[in-house]
């Protein structure tokens, strides 16, 4: 069985290849390639695995599932933290030929219910450590829901779903056969602006593509000490190079739970790190953190900063070398495929005021204006390109695609920016209706459409706040019949099962919402009215 998706056109498959972008290796070679080696690659606490330990490991769990009935072709629904199982759990998969959907740790019910019924899982893999899991409430309506799902299995668990033992049950006449390298290999997860999360089917040929080009331009190597301190399932700390780009270089990934500075310098300090990956704020904590502290000295094996995720301002970036001590690498990507790296060669200024220029000559991006007209250089415009890693459509989201793509199957990521002379990017917003809060994306319709099943809510309508931590907090607007308290709208959305990033920050009760020339709601009239107003 093979899963959907839109495919690249014949001229430019056959063109990716003939350059070399496309290998026809499946994503299970990063990890096969080194199954062998006694290399250190993965240290999660006092864990400490080999390659071969946890290729080993793979085998082990995909042979379980193929006990269990698992079959090339379906798909699974995971939701694990940063801790070693993720990515055992992600290969066993990719062994098997099996698409997993891998949700954050920091999602809800809303969100896991959203994924399992668009790609009807035959498998979920939790932890009972995540609150959705601690009794079987919702696993028993998710079962009963979702008439596919077969198979759970759940770490922390010492019961029937017992993960651990499914992943140390020694596998027998085990042989991987992972999907063909043009089929998709797993699905990422969209920040998207519309009500519905959508998700973005990645192959075997792009995503490895991504990840190869990524290690050559920032220089992974086996000697490469990575920490994971973002979510392991972002497609920023998986792919940028990130951990499958370590784990392809033979060098060795440490999980952290989150990157706080307490946590990660003492980290950085006992493995000597040399690379790891921030989003804005968490880089504002650390420049925080030094200065209370007296110094970065826990930092000194630290070479390399990657920021990324939300746009980094020119003066946080300014900070970074003489404060924490290393090089900084902007990164500007999407889950839906271009990335753009600051050189490490780069000078100063380039790296402190720019998000990179695209990682492949194959990059095919251009600024359009309101029309989808080309712009020159230096205008500021919608984002568009098309490329050899960049995906074609998002899964079963036909409707969402002809607004997203263009004839000539350019993707419009919504980004507003501009393009220097060079080839170099600088993002100047946001078109979409979509609020970045410290790198995690919310959808303003998919809140609203929550907060107006209140009994108390007429209209809704969420926007942005600028927050000098996060980049971009969320302020909710309600017309109500009856007063509410911004806790009881968040008690609200909880109970609906919203992960906690999106509840609002603020809530304003008015009289009514102001409309545009169209009848739309004025988003940008709401957000002038809390630049007047001083924060609550």
């Amino acid at each position: 069985m093979r899963i959907p998706y839109s495919r690249w056109p014949d001229d430019l498959a056959a063109r990716y290849r003939e350059k070399g972008y496309w290998q026809d290796l499946p994503l299970t070679d990063i990890l096969s390639r080194h199954g062998e080696s006694d290399a250190l690659a993965l240290i999660e606490g006092e864990r400490h695995f080999s390659y071969r330990q946890v290729n080993q490991a793979a085998d082990n769990l995909a042979c379980s599932l193929k006990r269990a009935g698992l079959q090339a072709g379906e798909t699974a629904l995971v939701q694990l933290g940063n801790v070693a199982e993720f990515y055992i759990t992600l290969f066993a998969l990719l062994k098997i030929g099996v698409a997993p959907v891998n949700a954050l740790f920091s999602h809800q019910r809303s969100e896991l219910t959203a994924y399992a019924t668009q790609i009807q899982p035959a498998l979920l893999i939790a932890d009972r450590q995540h609150a959705l899991f601690t009794d079987n409430a919702f696993l028993n309506v998710l079962v009963d829901e979702q008439r596919s799902l077969r198979v759970v299995l759940l770490r922390n668990d010492s019961g029937e779903y017992n993960l651990d033992a499914a992943i140390e049950r020694p596998a027998v006449d085990f042989v991987a056969s992972p999907s063909a390298s043009d089929e998709v290999a797993f699905f990422q997860l969209s920040g998207g602006s519309t009500g519905t999360p959508k998700l973005i089917p990645r192959t075997h040929n792009d995503y490895d593509y991504s990840i190869r080009r990524s290690n050559e331009i920032c220089q992974f190597d086996h000697n490469t000490r990575y920490l994971c301190a973002l979510p392991a399932a972002h497609n920023y700390p998986l792919s940028s190079p990130g951990a499958l780009g370590v784990f392809l270089a033979q060098g060795c990934v440490v999980l952290a739970a989150d990157p706080s500075a307490t946590l990660c310098f003492a980290l950085i300090e006992r493995h000597q790190i040399n690379v790891t990956a921030l989003v804005p704020p968490a880089v504002s904590l650390w420049l925080q953190a030094i200065r209370e502290w007296g110094g970065n000295q826990p930092l000194a094996s630290l070479t390399l900063l990657q920021v990324g995720g939300a746009r980094l301002s020119a003066t946080l970036a300014a900070r970074i070398q003489d404060e924490i001590g290393c090089q900084l690498q902007q990164v500007f990507g999407m889950a839906e495929g271009l990335v753009n790296y600051t050189r490490l060669d780069d000078p100063p200024d380039r790296i402190i005021n720019t998000q990179g220029r695209p990682m492949s000559p194959d990059d095919e991006v251009w600024v359009a204006d309101e029309h989808g007209n080309p712009l020159p250089n230096g205008e500021v415009g919608r984002l568009m390109t098309r490329g050899p890693y960049t995906f074609r459509g998002y899964y079963n989201s036909p409707e969402h695609n002809a607004q997203a793509f263009d004839r000539h199957g350019f993707y419009c990521s919504g980004d507003l920016i501009s393009i220097d002379e060079q080839g170099y990017i600088t993002v100047q917003g946001r078109e979409k209706d979509q609020i970045n809060r410290g790198g995690e994306k919310i959808a303003a319709e998919e809140i609203e459409n929550l907060l107006l099943r209140h009994d108390a809510v007429i209209y809704a309508a969420l926007v942005s706040i600028d927050d000098s931590l996060l980049g971009e907090k969320s302020c909710a607007y309600l017309v109500v019949k009856a007063p509410l308290r911004a806790v009881d709208v968040r008690r609200f959305l909880r109970e609906q099962g919203v992960a906690e990033f999106k509840l609002p920050d603020r809530v304003e009760l008015v009289d009514e919402l102001p409309l545009t020339p169209v009848g739309k709601v004025d988003k940008k009239r709401l957000r002038q009215r809390l630049d007047r107003r001083p924060q609550a």
